[in-house]
């Protein structure tokens, strides 16, 4: 099973990001991606981070996808119950060593990137 909703935006032009957006995101970080392509909160906002990740040079094997099903209690899927996964999307930003260092859970003011970067940054606001 794939994540489909992750595959980059065409249309995605990653001049309307402050260049700070993605200078966070290029950074030695690995990302794990938590959604499903039944998902309306996923379809909406993976494609554009997707191709936000692109744009920063994030390669693809710095990047996981997880498919995540509905099942009978709740959210079904590979590392659901061991990151605690409980809305979608949701994206985790790990170091190397496995060290969380950012996460954005369903929905936010700003887009996935602009979240994760402000977290990365240490800055309340990426402006």
């Amino acid at each position: 099973m794939t994540l489909e909703t992750l595959a980059p935006d065409p249309s995605f032009d990653p001049e309307t990001l402050d260049p700070t957006v993605l200078d966070a995101l290029d950074g030695e970080y690995r990302f794990k991606v938590w959604g499903g392509d039944w998902c309306i909160d996923c379809k909406r906002q993976l494609p554009a981070f997707g191709a936000a990740l692109a744009a920063a040079g994030v390669p693809d094997d710095r990047v996981e996808a997880f498919p995540v099903t509905k099942g009978p209690s709740g959210k079904e899927g590979p590392g659901v119950e061991a990151y605690d996964i409980d809305l979608i999307p949701t994206v985790v930003v790990e170091t190397d060593d496995g060290e969380e260092v950012a996460r954005f859970v369903e929905e936010a003011e700003t887009s996935i990137a602009e979240s994760l970067a402000a977290e990365l940054s240490g800055a309340e606001t990426v402006q």
